[in-house]
Parts: structure tokens; C-alpha cells; sequence
């Protein structure tokens, strides 16, 4: 059985520099890649259903994909390369080959979306090139990454990286016994780092056994979504809600309206959206407390 732990890391400034690095080339190679596919996307399809006989076609390409794109990684890696509208220079070298392997995974998969569409057969939108403040994370995993190479100390837990070291994470949570380490992604958040590690346990089952629903095992559960409540089951048991958006609306708005009305790319507008960021992640963890709170407190009565 796979599962997902998530904490909170507690990198070095020297290492927080590193995943900055390390972030900010996986943007580029992201959309580097989304570039590539959009460009062969262009230039192998017609406007038109004939051609004439007359006018020569131009030379198709080959579709790209994720082995014909991660083959560059080699020659890419030899020098650093400059990033032409902004004159910033990436090293490569510098991210781990399976880091940036995954950035492939990744495009490959939201390209690959975009040409399939939905069971109708219709295209959603084309997947966006990513900005700073769009792509916040970065994978690790294979060498170097197994619990055994992790000493738990009290309230942290040390991890070692590829090309990073050890780097401290606040262990608020056991890590189960025998569970191997798959991969990690750091995610950069308003509030810092976090670390998620990717578990793997052999003894834990995949699936359990067929359940036959009856009247005595089953519970029926309705979101009402009216004034007060928020969640109603069939024992007759309503949960209020706590309406955390409706609450923290007018911060938004306030906070909005001053980002809007600062010039972009300035700092006054970078300080802002940050603000606005935490007060989204501080609704977004309220609603998940919120959801195990009432969760376990289901499971136990019921």
C-alpha cells in the first residue's frame, strides 16, 4: 500500500537557495517542453481540408513525447543555459536527472490531456505555461532516499537529499514501521517549505474484502448547505457549518482591491498577493480541519 505523509521542512538559507534553484529550473524545462509541443502542434496541422498540388508541404515533425524529450537532458546538462527574454542563466547540473525527469512526466501528461479531451471527444483549454507563482514544486526520488538514510530525533526528522544534504523536517507525525521511501516533493508555500514523502508499506493491504451493504452497516449522508447546517445524516444527526469563506470575504476583498491597484510586477503588488495567499491557505486548512474534525467524530458515534 502507498500513502502520503506531509510536513513541514525546515531547510538551511544555503538550502532554501538550492530548492529556489532547483524550482525555477524545473519552470523553465516545463515550459520549455510545452514550447516544443505547442510548436510541433502548429506546424502539423492545417486551417484548410485540401492542399494544392503545386505548392510544396512543408517538412512534418515527428511528435514529441517523454523519451524524445527527456534525450536532450544530456547535451542540456554540458552548459549552463541563458534564458533569452530575461538573460538568466540555468545549470542543469544542478538538479538531479530524475528531478527533472519527472518536470517530463508532468508536461507530458498535461499535453497528452489536452489532445485526448474529454469521453465527448471536446478539448478543454491549452494547458498554460507555468510562471513563479504557478509552479512551487519539485520531485526526488530513487538514489539516496530510503528511511534508513532518516535518524528521528524528538520532534525533527533529518532527511537526506541528493545534492542538498540533510535536511530537517518537524516530525509531527510517527512514521510507520518498515514503510519504505518511495520519492519526496518539496512545495514551496506561502508559509515555507513542505516536504511530502511517498510511503510504501508491504505488510499494509492494497484491498479489503467485499462489504454486502444492509440496513445495519449502512449510513445515508446529505450536504444540506442550509443557513446553519451543514451536513445531515439518516440517525437524524445535523452538523453546523462554519461558513469560514462568507467570514474572511471581506479581508479578501480589502486586500484585493489594494493588490489590484498597485502596479504589476512592483513590490508593494508582490507583498500583497503573498497576504492574499495566506488568507487563502488559512480558509483552505480550516475547511480541512473542519472535515476531519467531523469525520472522526461520525466514524466514532456511528
Amino acid at each position: 500500500m502507498k500513502y502520503t505523509y506531509q510536513y513541514k521542512a525546515l531547510p538551511s538559507t544555503e538550502q532554501k537557495l538550492e530548492l529556489n534553484v532547483w524550482v525555477r529550473t524545473c519552470q523553465y524545462w516545463y515550459n520549455r517542453q510545452l514550447g516544443d509541443r505547442f510548436d510541433w502542434w502548429e506546424r502539423n496541422r492545417s486551417p484548410i481540408n485540401a492542399c494544392p498540388l503545386i505548392t510544396p508541404l512543408p517538412e512534418l515533425r515527428n511528435r514529441p513525447n517523454y523519451y524524445s524529450q527527456k534525450k536532450y537532458l544530456p547535451d542540456i546538462k554540458k552548459q549552463p543555459v541563458t534564458v533569452e527574454w530575461s538573460g538568466e542563466t540555468l545549470d542543469f547540473s544542478r538538479v538531479p536527472a530524475n528531478t527533472l525527469q519527472q518536470v517530463c512526466k508532468r508536461a507530458d501528461l498535461a499535453f497528452e490531456r489536452f489532445l485526448a479531451g474529454d469521453s465527448s471527444g471536446n478539448r478543454s483549454g491549452k494547458p498554460r505555461f507555468k510562471s513563479q507563482s504557478r509552479y512551487r514544486s519539485a520531485f526526488v526520488e530513487g538514489a539516496g532516499l530510503d528511511l534508513h538514510s532518516c535518524s528521528t530525533g524528538g520532534k525533527y526528522l533529518y532527511i537526506k537529499v541528493p545534492k542538498i544534504g540533510l535536511v530537517q523536517v518537524r516530525s509531527h507525525r510517527h512514521l510507520p514501521d518498515g514503510a519504505i521511501l518511495k520519492q519526496l516533493q518539496f512545495i514551496k508555500k506561502n508559509d515555507g517549505w513542505f516536504v511530502n514523502l511517498r510511503l510504501e508499506d508491504p505488510t499494509v493491504p492494497v484491498g479489503t474484502d467485499d462489504i454486502i451493504p444492509t440496513w445495519d452497516n449502512s449510513l445515508g449522508m446529505d450536504a444540506v448547505l442550509h443557513e446553519d447546517d451543514y451536513l445531515a445524516t439518516s440517525e437524524g444527526v445535523k452538523l453546523p457549518s462554519i461558513k469560514v469563506l462568507r467570514k474572511s470575504q471581506h479581508k479578501l476583498t480589502r486586500i484585493s482591491t489594494k493588490k489590484n491597484a498597485r502596479k504589476r510586477g512592483s513590490k508593494a503588488r508582490r507583498k500583497l498577493a503573498k497576504r492574499e495567499g495566506k488568507q487563502h491557505q488559512k480558509i483552505a486548512r480550516c475547511r480541512r480541519d473542519f472535515q476531519l474534525h467531523y469525520r472522526s467524530q461520525i466514524s466514532e458515534n456511528w
